[in-house]
């Protein structure tokens, strides 16, 4: 599937990292090293995955925390089926569209209690260390617990991040994730004392230690003091759900998937359209495939909002994986003009997630994503322990009779997707590309960068990157300018982002067992080995 080592040695770029008895790659060095630290130790992937996982939402507080949800797909070892574990939160009970459209909203608000979704990462925490991990809770979470206690100094992505993001903040999250009420700089230490008191009753109780007693009292009073309609029963129920992957194939490679409420299969619908197109012909820098990509985006897009939602109202997901639908789509596409957004995006999607993979000795792997949505999410922490909300109810539409209208109890579209990459029935690759929206279009443009051109995985990430997000086509500044003209020409609306696209990790797993891993330069992580 991929090349040697592509790398120009002259110019600066960072090298794919080998071992045979680990690895793990993930957004910030120290989630690398915990996960590798919990191998070491004698724990699996699960275990490293989960410290490496908890720790960010320390490292990287904009981008992740236990107010959030995750996705997982997990190979067991000896096995090379997928399992998929859904840990998305639900809307309290009481929560309708009716509410906030007779308030005036076409929206649900970003930064109300009206977008906080129960958050279902711990349980799924939790259920992964029961069900498939080693050392358990206390001893995965007590090497994490301590360094929420002493602190990490601000790497500089992070710092980029917070700076922008600050003003999101509100109420007691100011306090918590504020200083003297500014963002830290870069080096500065930040704590989180009262999440690390929350980490050690889970590690004691469990999931009980987060959805009952004081801390779920903590949130639940914390939410309706600011109009939530949260109760300590929506808690309480929280539950992960096992589920079936969903997969399809490019150019011989399998790309799996989480099914909805993930957005996985937008990846899917996006790779069958653009195997309509001779893509290996094109320059991989050029502006004739990031026209094609940015076509194909806008379709598949489209079908997104029409058709993905909670899995207990989503009925189109083989209609948006079928062949037929992905040609019939492919011959909308004009090979030197743009159109326009196909259908105005009504949920909100922004950037901001943390990706995690993992493969151990035994060959486990996991490929892990977890996040509050928007940058600080909810921008609302809890009052007593500081746990700062998601805002996954800003993935709803209020839209009457839409399958992902905004309802009691229904999880909402999600944008986070864990994936896996499978050849000749073997996985070979778990992988992620974080970045909200983009994530679909991020996986096919992995995907095609080493299919269609060679490119080893480390250098597949370092690519640039273009996003047709909505009417705007985002063109990284690794682009040259004759390429922007050339799409401006064509009819994009150019602009280039002021910070990059997402960020991507990525394991090898090869036929003799060595392990190869690859990590973005975008963020401040690395891939480590053992």
């Amino acid at each position: 599937m991929v090349e040697g080592n592509m790398r120009d040695f002259h110019l600066p770029g960072r090298s794919q990292v080998y071992g045979t008895n680990g690895m793990a790659a993930t957004s910030h060095p120290l989630g690398a090293r915990l996960a590798i630290d919990t191998l070491a130790r004698g724990g699996n992937a699960v275990d490293a995955a989960i410290a490496g996982a908890v720790a960010l939402g320390l490292c990287e507080p904009q981008m992740t925390g236990l107010g959030g949800d995750c996705f997982a797909l997990i190979k067991p070892p000896g096995s090379e089926t997928v399992l998929a574990l859904n840990g998305s939160g639900r809307a309290p009970a009481a929560a309708t569209a009716q509410a906030l459209r007779a308030q005036g909203h076409r929206a649900v608000p970003v930064s109300s209690p009206d977008a906080v979704t129960i958050p279902g990462a711990v349980d799924a925490f939790c259920t992964l260390s029961r069900e498939h991990g080693k050392l358990g809770l206390a001893d995965i979470l007590g090497p994490v617990i301590a360094v929420f206690d002493a602190g990490v100094p601000v790497a500089p992505r992070v710092a980029f991040d917070w700076a922008e993001a600050a003003n999101t903040l509100q109420g007691t999250a100011r306090d918590v994730y504020l200083t003297k009420g500014n963002a830290p700089s870069v080096g500065d230490m930040f704590r989180l004392p009262g999440q690390a008191d929350v980490l050690r009753r889970i590690a004691k109780e469990g999931r009980d230690g987060f959805y009952t007693g004081e801390v779920a009292e903590d949130m639940v009073n914390s939410l309706r003091a600011m109009g939530g309609c949260h109760t300590l029963e929506d808690f309480a129920a929280t539950a992960c759900d096992w589920t079936d992957p969903i997969a399809g194939t490019y150019k011989g490679i399998d790309l799996v998937e989480h099914p909805p409420n993930g957005q996985g299969a937008t990846a899917l619908l996006l790779a069958n359209i653009l195997g309509h197109f001779d893509i290996t012909e094109l320059d991989p820098l050029g502006a004739r495939r990031v026209h094609f990509e940015a076509e194909a985006t806008k379709l598949a897009y489209d079908a997104r909002n029409r058709f993905l939602a909670d899995p207990d109202h989503t009925t189109r997901l083989a209609h948006m994986t079928a062949p037929e639908t992905a040609e019939q789509l492919a011959q909308l596409i004009h090979p030197k003009r743009a159109m326009a957004a196909p259908a105005p995006l009504t949920e909100a999607v922004h950037k901001d997630t943390i990706y995690i993979t993992v493969v151990d000795r035994d060959g486990m792997a996991v490929s892990l994503i977890y996040s509050i949505f928007h940058s600080f999410g909810s921008g609302i922490a809890s009052d007593r322990f500081g746990i700062l909300f998601q805002n996954r109810g800003a993935g709803f539409t209020l839209d009457r009779w839409h399958p992902n209208e905004l309802g009691p109890g229904k999880r909402p579209m999600h944008t986070i997707i864990p994936g896996m990459l499978r050849q000749d029935g073997r996985i070979t690759m778990p992988f992620g590309v974080m970045g909200g929206a983009y994530q679909p279009c991020g996986h096919v443009r992995f995907l095609s960068n080493m299919v269609d051109f060679g490119m080893d995985p480390q250098t597949a990430i370092d690519m640039p990157r273009a996003f047709a997000d909505g009417d705007v086509l985002r063109v990284e500044r690794g682009y040259s300018d004759a390429v922007r003209a050339e799409l401006y020409g064509m009819g994009h609306r150019i602009e280039v982002p002021a910070g990059p696209i997402g960020g991507a990790q990525a394991i090898e797993i090869r036929a003799d067992g060595v392990l190869v891993g690859a990590s973005d330069p975008r963020k401040d992580g690395c891939a480590l080995g053992l």
